[in-house]
């Protein structure tokens, strides 16, 4: 099957109610020609046909959930073929992407991460943990990591319990970004750039000095 054309129809189940995504942008449709005449797709399920996988926004729950169930779908469809994760996100919540991120070391199929825009806190995690060597970046992405943020209040002895549960995420981020990022007698670099907002450019080469990335993309290897 071949597509024909692009177009801005509004998408709801039977094309024909206005569906909008989170940005209230129109969803572009994608229409294509088959045996039995016309079929068209959002082209986020076109792309998923693909096995592409896009991550823009915020990391939400309900965002983790759909992300998740495509990696499993795509795993259960052809488990050796790669998967492509586009990445374009602010961050957002730890337990929301630690669940992406585990899913990613669950499933058996190589996973090949890419920074379009940028990659910043959680989204920087998940852009490291692809499979090593399908990492990749555009050269104008921007990549931040940093140790994770929290408030409390209430009594003394809740504060306390809020701030040692933070102190554990950040040592359980700080070994992920160790793992997939240090190169070997360098495993205190990941925690050192924790400190602060530590922001890497595909222009500048940080984000592969410190190993975040594998490659800078010009064009489609």
């Amino acid at each position: 099957m071949r597509a024909r054309s692009v177009s801005y129809r509004g998408f709801h189940g039977n094309g024909d109610s206005g569906w909008q995504g989170s940005s209230g942008s129109l969803i572009p449709m994608v229409i294509e020609q088959t045996g039995r005449g016309e079929r068209s797709y959002d082209i986020y399920s076109r792309l998923l046909r693909e096995r592409v996988i896009m991550l823009y926004g915020p990391i939400r729950d309900a965002d983790s959930a759909s992300i998740v169930s495509q990696l499993l779908f795509l795993e259960a469809e052809e488990a050796s073929k790669p998967i492509h994760l586009y990445i374009n996100s602010p961050g957002g919540s730890v337990t929301a992407g630690l669940a992406i991120y585990d899913t990613m070391q669950y499933v058996n199929s190589p996973i090949h991460t890419y920074c379009v825009g940028q990659a910043c806190s959680m989204g920087s995690l998940l852009l490291a943990a692809g499979e090593k060597g399908k990492r990749h970046c555009l050269p104008h992405a921007s990549i931040m990591i940093h140790q994770p943020s929290g408030g409390a209040s209430g009594q003394a002895s809740d504060i306390a319990i809020h701030a040692k549960e933070i102190l554990r995420i950040r040592r359980l981020l700080t070994e992920i970004y160790q793992k997939h990022c240090s190169k070997p007698g360098e495993s205190r670099e990941a925690e050192m750039a924790l400190e602060r907002d530590y922001f890497m450019t595909g222009t500048s080469n940080d984000a592969l000095s410190f190993g975040i990335v594998d490659s800078i993309l010009q064009k489609r290897p």
